[in-house]
């Protein structure tokens, strides 16, 4: 069996339905005799250029192990899916297990963003100058 590595676009709208569309993927991989070795969900981002009018999608990582016929299967499943804007599948030498840079990416905006650091924004220095009252016109 040889390793993959599948990056999908998930049309925005369906973001919601993005872990029933994995569990279904994960399920068709297994269901061959493969192996998922790692699942990574980048959430929605910025795309380079327009796809279908749309600026955004959701992104997915998947990393397996499967035979082709289940490759096969997984890649005729996102083109006859209407949600799946894109699809990318690459050959692998071995499992990746690690978090992609990609992945790494992602966690270090989601710590920047969120509210319970103990760093949180510092006030802003005061201003040597007082504040100025507008000049009225000079007659």
């Amino acid at each position: 069996m040889r390793h993959y590595e599948i990056v999908l676009l998930i049309h925005p709208d369906q973001s919601e339905q993005v872990p029933a569309m994995l569990e279904r993927y994960k399920t068709t991989v297994s269901a061959g005799g493969g192996k998922v070795h790692r699942v990574e969900d980048w959430g929605r981002r910025q795309m380079a250029y327009l796809i279908q009018k749309l600026a955004k999608a959701h992104y997915l990582c998947i990393n397996i192990e499967c035979d082709n016929k289940a490759l096969t299967e997984l890649e005729t499943g996102f083109r006859f899916n209407d949600a799946v804007l894109r699809h990318l599948t690459v050959v692998k030498d071995h499992a990746e297990t690690a978090p992609s840079v990609m992945m790494k990416a992602v966690d270090r905006e989601e710590s920047r963003r969120s509210p319970d650091r103990d760093d949180s924004r510092r006030p802003a220095p005061p201003r040597d100058e007082p504040a100025r009252a507008p000049q009225e016109a000079a007659s």
